[in-house]
């Protein structure tokens, strides 16, 4: 900004005298504008005293453009700080979206009225190891095929691996367990399922597992007229054979307490999902 390129001058009068200076006269190619007219006053034959003025004068210029230049160069060295933490900020964004990214994706064949993002990856980590990674198929749902108990079990007929049973009441809590398959319904009751069976619950905050104490082996009951899980002090989850209505409340089994927002609630819908590797 402050450069002055002099290539030549050929013609500088001086004005107490008129006379040219010496033509073809050069001065420094590039050199800054205070160095060129210091050149110049030295050429001209003013009195001692203007030159030491003009010099004095010329030297407040120069220490002018010292400061200002170095307040550029401070700006310039805030600016890059400025982009550096932008920089960092920016990366500091990516490794978030890299976080998020990590999330395995739903892996449902079908939709689901209750089974989010968190609740997936929640499955996914409580899971049986031969279950994880699977991909989920829908075996019944109410809004699908129906609210009868026995439509559900007619479902599981065929299938020999667990199947995860997904339910939610009127005010927002999902609930439910994992069972044993087939299903299988007896006149008498008689207790099924294995050590693998648990049973879930969102109702506190966050989802949370309730597994097996090994106080009992009371894992679940299944007739034609309810499904219930659970046993000892009373039952974790019961649903009625319409699967309309049900119950919840603390069991010895998994030591649980109530799964849903209340010990007797309606149902919004019952999912039952089975698991396939293809």
């Amino acid at each position: 900004m402050y450069n002055l390129k002099v290539l030549k001058f050929s013609h500088v009068y001086c004005s107490s005298y008129n006379s040219p200076l010496k033509v073809g006269q050069k001065f420094r190619e590039g050199a800054s504008l205070f160095s060129c007219l210091s050149d110049i006053i030295s050429l001209f034959n003013f009195g001692s005293s203007k030159k030491n003025y003009l010099k004095s004068v010329f030297a407040r210029l120069k220490y002018n453009q010292i400061c200002w230049d170095d307040n550029l160069l401070k700006k310039n060295d805030d600016v890059n700080r400025m982009n550096l933490l932008k920089n960092e900020i920016i990366d500091e964004d990516l490794e978030e979206v890299n976080i998020d990214e990590q999330y395995s994706p739903l892996k449902l064949i079908d939709d689901s009225c209750f089974i989010s993002l968190e609740l997936n990856n929640f499955f996914e980590s409580c899971l049986p190891k031969l279950l994880q990674g699977c991909k989920k198929v829908l075996l019944y749902s109410t809004l699908k095929h129906g609210i009868s108990l026995r439509t559900m079990i007619r479902k599981t007929a065929q299938i020999t691996t667990p199947a995860l049973l997904v339910a939610g009441d009127m005010q927002g809590a999902v609930f439910g367990a994992l069972l044993d398959c087939p299903l299988i319904p007896t006149t008498r009751p008689k207790y099924q399922g294995t050590h693998q069976t648990f049973v879930f619950t969102n109702v506190y905050g966050h989802p949370r597992i309730f597994l097996p104490t090994g106080v009992n082996r009371y894992y679940y009951l299944c007739s034609n007229d309810s499904l219930a899980i659970g046993g000892g002090g009373g039952f974790a989850l019961r649903l009625d054979g319409d699967l309309l209505t049900g119950t919840s409340g603390p069991c010895e089994t998994f030591g649980n307490r109530c799964l849903a927002h209340s010990p007797e609630f309606e149902l919004k819908n019952v999912e039952l999902w089975g698991f396939t590797h293809a």
